[in-house]
């Protein structure tokens, strides 16, 4: 049997180049990003927690969000992604970074159909490169071990894991729904798209 599959939200970072927290950024409605990226896992996993740093967790509770404090620090998204194999290592973890608004339902569904959990990681291609695409992943209980592997051997990018590993690489269905949002310029491209302007 598959390991059952946990959600995470990575919502812990800094924001620097949007200069606000992409977390807590509205795209659909008045819903906050990270709100919104929660609810989509919700119907793939068992539970979904937002990753965050310490100071977030009040206001993660307030807004009725599961928090998952970053126990390893300044170490980007996998700080996010260790934590939570620590919480639980015999889970699958479906991660999806807060900075996706354009993520559908579709696409996770497509992920989550193709899962192979036999393999490190179940992922898509980037859009962009061809390389795999770290944040939008499931990372079997397998990958734990790997990625603290890679992290002692001074890699602390997810994404190197990946491209050394025996992972199930797929093409999105919709590759214009894996953009990161990075910047206001791009936030406010994305919410012109969906008419939020």
């Amino acid at each position: 049997a598959a390991p059952p599959l946990r959600g995470l939200v990575l919502a812990g970072g800094r924001s620097q180049r949007m200069g606000a927290d992409k977390g807590q950024l509205v795209y659909h409605g008045q819903q906050e990003q990270r709100a919104y990226a929660a609810e989509l896992l919700a119907p793939f996993c068992h539970d979904v927690h937002v990753s965050c740093r310490p100071d977030q967790i009040t206001e993660l509770e307030y807004a009725g969000l599961r928090p998952l404090p970053d126990s390893f620090t300044d170490l980007g998204p996998l700080s996010g992604l260790l934590s939570a194999f620590r919480l639980d290592p015999n889970a699958a973890w479906l991660v999806v970074a807060c900075d996706l608004p354009l993520l559908s339902e579709v696409t996770l569904a497509h992920l989550v159909e193709n899962r192979q959990p036999g393999r490190l990681a179940t992922t898509f291609q980037s859009p962009e490169n061809e390389w795999p695409e770290p944040l939008i992943t499931i990372w079997e209980p397998a990958s734990y071990g790997e990625l603290l592997r890679f992290l002692s051997l001074g890699y602390s990018c997810p994404r190197k894991t990946l491209i050394n590993s025996d992972i199930e690489l797929l093409v999105p269905p919709a590759a214009s729904e894996l953009r990161n949002v990075n910047t206001p310029e791009e936030a406010a491209e994305v919410r012109q798209e969906l008419g939020e302007a």
